[in-house]
Formats: C-alpha cells, structure tokens, sequence
C-alpha cells in the first residue's frame, strides 16, 4: 500500500517538474516575429555577384535589387507603361546606365525599408513628387490607375523571374499598394 502513494507522490513531482521546466522556456524566449524583409533573405550576409569579388551584400537585399532590376527591365518592354520612362530608355539605349543605377538603388532602398529591412534607409523622393513631371522631369507623365495596375502585374512577373514563391509575391505587391495614392495622380 505505501508504494502507491509513493509513486504517486513521485509521479505529481516530475509532472511539476515538466510543467515548470515548459513554462521557463516560454517565458525566456519570445516568439520570433519574421518581416518580409527577413522572409526575402533577411541579413545573412552574401557575395554580391555584381560588386568586386569579397564584396558582400544582405541576402534581403541582394533577392530585393534583383526584383527590382527584373521589374525595370520588363517594364521597359511593357508597351503599355514603358512610356513613363522615356528619358531612362533613352539614356540606356545610348550606354548610359547612371540614371537606371539611381532608380534601382532607390526602389531597392524603398523596398527595403517598406519589408522591414533596418539597416537601410530610402533617401529618394517622396512617392508623390517622384511621380509628379512638374518635379520629377525623369517621369514623362501623371500615373493613373490603370497603369499602376499593370506596374503590379510587371513587378509580380520580375518577382516570379527571381523564383520569389507566390505568397511573398503577394506581400511584396501589397507593399507597392500601399503608396498607389501618392503614385496615381489622374
């Protein structure tokens, strides 16, 4: 008869013992809360394959400037919207290609910093102005609706190039959303 209750005493102790142990544990740590820049690669550093050899670059970063390139290069060849960039086409259809660096390097920053990116900040124009030609001359004309639309469906096409899975497609469009009502102006 004593061993029972003895058992029983020994059982209830690693019960609380377990139970103890589970609740420390979720006490120390907080749930990890991942942006989408982190969902995008995040901060573990790579070699960026367009810089000098050694040169590394944030694996965010790096799979955010690659969307970014892909979008401006269908978007040249989108008949539908490619007429906004007139001055870029024709800077690089002439060799120049410093105006399309400026533009990748500030989409990159702006998606960087709008997916939750912290070591990065966006120095460009605001979203207004940078699509308003009587600030901006490099844009040849007010956005409106419908091609805002088309520059979502480019941006998913250049995204799904970079082999960006379809819900991080999803969320980096609503991003882009986000500022349609700075970006449409007519």
């Amino acid at each position: 008869m004593k061993k029972i209750p003895l058992l029983f005493l020994v059982a209830i102790c690693f019960l609380a013992l377990i139970i103890s142990s589970c609740d420390k544990n979720n006490d120390s740590k907080p749930p990890v809360i991942l942006t989408l820049y982190d969902s995008l690669g995040g901060t573990t550093m790579v070699q960026d394959p367009a810089a000098a050899s050694g040169t590394m670059i944030e694996q965010g970063r790096l799979n955010i400037r690659s969307v970014v390139d892909s979008a401006i290069f269908v978007i040249a060849a989108d008949s539908k919207i490619n007429g906004y960039f007139t001055v870029l086409l024709t800077e690089v259809t002439n060799g120049d290609l410093s105006g399309f660096q400026v533009l990748s390097k500030n989409l990159t920053d702006f998606f960087c910093v709008a997916t939750g990116a912290k070591n990065f900040t966006y120095s460009g124009l605001n979203m207004k102005d940078a699509h308003d030609p009587a600030i901006n001359n490099r844009i040849s004309e007010k956005v409106n609706s419908e091609d805002f639309d088309e520059f979502i469906i480019d941006l998913g096409i250049a995204a799904g190039k970079n082999n960006v899975p379809d819900y991080l497609t999803t969320r980096v469009a609503e991003v882009a959303s986000s500022v349609e009502g700075d970006v449409v102006q007519r």
